[in-house]
């Protein structure tokens, strides 16, 4: 009887030893997602890319940690961190996250601009009273175009919506990132000299973020160092050349 139950402990410990393995490989594996707006996350049909895209899997491999890399608007991205199944992500801070997140590393602000056609341009916020915005739903790039009710925000699901709209003229303006709406403009009419003058309005920090339902699992001081060597190396500057290059751009439209 003491041998029978020391061979079946044998075996039971066995087999969570096996299991525990099996919890640490999936423990290992960071699900991050991606904004889906180009530059920074690009999906076409099955292909993904983009400068944060490859800079997020460029820094798990160097932390030597898997990842599984999905590209998401922002709501979901969002949705997902409060919820734990989004482990990292780089995007704005967002005040609904604040509880949230553990922020890790800014990068460099990217100037919040708003655009209107060629021979069209706003010089002040006064300029934009009664006309009519493209604004990316659920993203913030305001406080003070939000509180106006005499600017029209026209919401949009996408910056191709958006550009779409202002190159139809069914909006004045559109506003967001320099980068995403002069790539979206390369991508859709093959130059990048679409726009007016731009309105600076701002500017906002992306930051590189972990979930806090997610700390045991990410050594938050290496992603850190980690991220801040590919900086000082020009890797995210390289990125952003790359993917904002317009022959670049012609060929993603290709695939």
């Amino acid at each position: 009887m003491c041998k029978f139950s020391s061979r079946w402990l044998y075996i039971i410990s066995l087999c969570f030893s096996f299991h525990g393995d099996l919890l640490a490989k999936d423990h290992s594996t960071i699900e991050f997602r991606t904004i889906g707006i180009p530059p920074y996350g690009i999906q076409s049909g099955a292909s993904q890319s983009g400068v944060y895209y490859e800079a997020a899997n460029s820094i798990a491999s160097l932390a030597g940690y898997k990842i599984n890399n999905k590209i998401y608007p922002y709501a979901r991205i969002i949705h997902e961190i409060k919820s734990g199944q989004t482990d990292m992500t780089i995007m704005f801070k967002y005040e609904q996250l604040e509880e949230h997140v553990f922020y890790i590393a800014p990068l460099e602000p990217l100037k919040i601009v708003v655009l209107g056609l060629k021979g069209t341009s706003f010089d002040s916020f006064q300029s934009l009273k009664g006309k009519s915005i493209a604004y990316l739903r659920a993203a913030k790039f305001s406080d003070v175009i939000d509180n106006d009710p005499e600017i029209i925000r026209v919401d949009t699901t996408s910056f191709t919506q958006g550009v779409r709209m202002l190159m139809l003229k069914r909006v004045d303006a559109i506003i967001g990132p320099m980068d995403p709406l002069i790539f979206k403009a390369s991508e859709l009419t093959g130059n990048k000299k679409l726009f007016g003058e731009p309105l600076l309005v701002g500017e906002r920090t992306p930051w590189v973020q972990v979930s806090k339902k997610s700390m045991d699992k990410i050594s938050t001081d290496k992603i850190e160092s980690i991220f801040k060597s590919m900086v000082e190396q020009g890797e995210l500057n390289a990125l952003r050349k790359k993917y904002m290059n317009i022959e670049h751009t012609k060929k993603m439209q290709a695939y």
